[in-house]
């Protein structure tokens, strides 16, 4: 292992592969920015560009545009309140107030450190613990990833803070959305009101555009006559070095959250998407000041750019040991495996042991030029930004989102369906409901439904069919996790009134 190590890095530090790695950063960056455009297409879309390259470089080239494609969801995310990609949704939650009140620069320098922080993390359980890890991603069976969704959609009640009520109507109605088309298991065709385009289902970037995007557009519309949204901060001297030591601070949340989107990272079928929810619902949890969240705090950043990156390496963990793709683009990756000829499994780093710990090592050294990179990319990005005038800024911004709907299957029916969504999504922000929610709801959806019908069918075997949900030590593991997700809030309510009434008495006294 560490003679390939040295020789990978011997294949890496050339003049060739340097500028492959920065090329593809950029690309990979410039497409996570533009809502739509999720990692998987950035992915997809590069891979016959890789045809003519040996399977090291085009390894190499496809790795760098996915980390960096999770990373430039965030500047979206924070500049105009829209995730990039789903792994995002997160960021506008602190970002987007962070650059409001004129700290949009400070904002992406913390995503940009977070990020590269959580790289580093989940490529570093990838070079040294996949093979154990993989075997326990190997247990989760249906039944689990059943009390798993139950479990994401428990954190409804810490994102939705200010209106639990509110918050878990808004899951309802993104699980109700996620029930439209055919069914995932049955194949039965469900709520299309007699249109056969319903019965794809609705496409979950689709939701997020229309959820997040059209609602901030059509508010820049109706306060045209106020000041732009967001305040252009002149340039702080020292703001680089000042930010990198906030976040290096934050060890804790840094640590938390890159180990939890490794760890989801892993699990088939979960991804970024719901990794930064649950890092950042866990960093609101173990807060002293969980009310500070949403109003444009670093810890927010911290925690959804940090978990989000490190599913990079952790989706490549059971992908590389055992030939499962942990998320869609390490889909693709599989393909690109297959394609030269490289079959993923334990033979993978015996037989091909250069070319993996190439790739690996890759990663490494991506994540360490994403810093630069993404600096002058953000500062580009954040000037242009906050100099547009409203009246050129919304048409730009409805222009990019009928082009990142209509691009996702090339179906004119989900631009409208965004648009539906959007304004709908307008209403519910009117009447103080939160797209978190809601997106929640709409991602754990498939995943639940899938969980628990496969459960119900492996409970025919057993006297009891419901049984199969608490037979397993890890399924009771999940529950007790939802319950204690459940009640957090109201255990945090009643111990911050008994806190105030001692300091009340310590200051009397």
């Amino acid at each position: 292992m560490l003679d390939a190590i040295v020789a990978s890095f011997g294949n890496i530090f050339t003049v060739k592969v340097i500028l492959m790695i920065i090329a593809g950063l950029f690309g990979g960056l410039m497409a996570g920015a533009l809502p739509g455009l999720t990692a998987t297409m950035a992915v997809a879309l590069l891979v016959p560009f890789t045809f003519t390259m040996n399977p090291t470089e085009g390894l190499i080239v496809l790795g760098a545009i996915y980390m960096a494609c999770i990373y430039g969801g965030s500047f979206s995310a924070i500049l105009v309140n829209t995730p990039g990609t789903p792994s995002s949704i997160g960021t506008t939650f602190d970002g987007y107030p962070m650059a409001k009140r004129g700290e949009g620069e400070r904002a992406i320098l913390i995503a940009t450190f977070s990020s590269a922080y959580g790289g580093v993390i989940g490529v570093l359980f990838l070079l040294f613990l996949a093979p154990p890890l993989a075997s326990v991603a190997l247990k989760f069976g249906p039944p689990a990833y059943f009390w798993m969704a139950v479990f994401g959609i428990t954190i409804i009640s810490s994102l939705a803070s200010k209106s639990i009520l509110k918050g878990f109507i808004g899951g309802a109605i993104g699980l109700l959305i996620s029930t439209i088309g055919i069914a995932p298991i049955g194949g039965d065709v469900r709520f299309t009101a007699g249109f056969p385009q319903f019965q794809g289902g609705i496409e979950l970037i689709v939701a997020l555009i229309g959820f997040f995007c059209i609602p901030e557009a059509l508010t820049m519309i109706s306060n045209r006559t106020q000041k732009f949204h967001l305040t252009e901060a002149k340039h702080k001297g020292g703001i680089l070095f000042k930010t990198f030591l906030e976040v290096m601070k934050r060890q804790g949340n840094l640590l938390r959250s890159s180990i939890l989107g490794t760890i989801v990272g892993i699990l088939p079928g979960a991804g970024g998407s719901v990794a930064n929810l649950v890092a950042y619902n866990e960093a609101l949890r173990v807060s002293k000041t969980p009310e500070k969240f949403g109003t444009g705090i670093p810890d927010g950043i911290i925690a959804t750019e940090s978990s989000n990156n490190a599913v990079v390496g952790g989706g490549m963990i059971p992908l590389v040991t055992l030939g499962i793709p942990g998320a869609p683009p390490d889909a693709i990756l599989y393909g690109v495996l297959l394609l030269h000829g490289l079959r993923p499994g334990p033979e993978l780093f015996t037989t091909h042991s250069e070319v993996v710990y190439t790739f690996i090592m890759s990663l490494f050294v991506a994540t360490i030029l994403m810093i630069p990179v993404g600096i002058i990319s953000g500062r580009l990005l954040h000037r242009t930004v906050v100099r547009l005038p409203i009246r050129f800024l919304a048409p730009i911004i409805f222009f990019l989102t009928i082009i990142g709907s209509y691009s996702i299957r090339n179906n004119v029916t989900d631009i409208y369906i965004m648009l539906t969504l959007g304004v709908l999504g307008y209403i519910l922000k009117r009447l103080d409901f939160h797209p978190g929610p809601i997106t929640l709801g709409l991602i754990l959806g498939p995943i639940g439904e899938t969980g628990f019908v496969q459960a119900l069918l492996m409970g025919q075997v057993l006297p009891n069919k419901w049984m199969i949900f608490f037979i397993h030590p890890l399924s009771w593991v999940l529950i007790i996790l939802s319950l204690l997700s459940l009640g957090w809030p109201l255990l945090m309510k009643k111990f911050s009134k008994r806190w105030k009434i001692k300091e009340m008495t310590i200051d009397e006294n």
